[in-house]
């Protein structure tokens, strides 16, 4: 591994194992606590696109007439990642981006799409992440966490875009989620197909395939720049910070939930 990657991985070593053992992880008991996540959730899904597309216009010619691109490298590292996030195969075998396999996952156990549906109806009509929001009915803590990504973009320094998508992500999602969906099916005799493959697939590609191409990213992006490499690190960290917030809202909706399902429980029973 690059000595620069190592370091930052050194450095936002306490901020991932806040992430990696936030409690939201031990409070996914049930069904409800699923669809609760990932009514939030999804919203990480679908700015992560945002990034990555952000990396593309920078990092690949988008626009005609072509030009060559000035590493083609970085463009060839980004374009792998962007056939897999956009244009992926579904457990139908039918082309979807990431996040539409995710919509159909949250079908499939029936939790609420429609809002985050208007949502990206709203930024087709307006095109306009910031006015979209500002006028939108999303919580305050789902605006802070969109609000950091596209600053970030906005900023337009390349390598602090990468380092918030390199490092910004819950890299022990795929593995909790995929235990505790198998654990729900178990226990209430499901079969939930849909996100079963989504995780299982986010497991192999992460893991195994963009994760590794991403830190190549950063090095071709970083060189040995330490301004750069430092502006990575701050980037970084911020965007763990942005996690962990939205996982407290999370919790915080799932404890709440609970506690008015246990307050009708009680109240059936007098």
């Amino acid at each position: 591994m690059n000595h620069n990657i190592s370091k930052i991985l050194d450095k936002i070593t306490p901020l991932r194992k806040e992430l990696n053992e936030h409690a939201l992880y031990t409070n996914l008991a049930s069904l409800d606590d699923i669809k609760i996540f990932m009514e939030t959730h999804v919203y990480a899904v679908w700015d992560f696109m945002s990034l990555l597309k952000s990396l593309q216009q920078k990092l690949t010619t988008v626009n005609v007439p072509w030009v060559p691109v000035e590493n083609a490298k970085v463009a060839r590292l980004i374009n792998q990642i962007v056939v897999d996030e956009e244009s992926d195969l579904n457990s139908d075998g039918i082309p979807k981006s990431h996040f539409e396999m995710y919509i159909e996952a949250m079908e499939e156990i029936k939790a609420n799409t429609l809002t985050i549906q208007d949502f990206i109806s709203d930024i087709k009509t307006s095109k306009e992440i910031e006015f979209t929001l500002k006028n939108s009915d999303l919580p305050k803590e789902i605006k802070s966490f969109l609000n950091f990504t596209f600053k970030t973009i906005q900023g337009g320094k390349v390598h602090e875009i990468a380092a918030a998508f390199t490092f910004g992500r819950e890299e022990i999602i795929p593995d909790m989620f995929l235990e505790i969906i198998q654990n729900t099916e178990k226990n209430q005799n499901l079969h939930l197909k849909k996100i079963n493959f989504y995780l299982q697939r986010h497991i192999e590609l992460d893991g195994d395939e963009h994760g590794p191409l991403a830190h190549e990213m950063l090095v071709s992006l970083c060189e040995q720049d330490s301004v750069k490499w430092d502006e990575v690190c701050k980037a970084s960290k911020a965007a763990l910070n942005q996690r962990i917030l939205l996982w407290d809202y999370v919790l915080n909706l799932i404890q709440e939930n609970k506690t008015i399902n246990n307050s009708q429980e009680v109240l059936l029973q007098l």
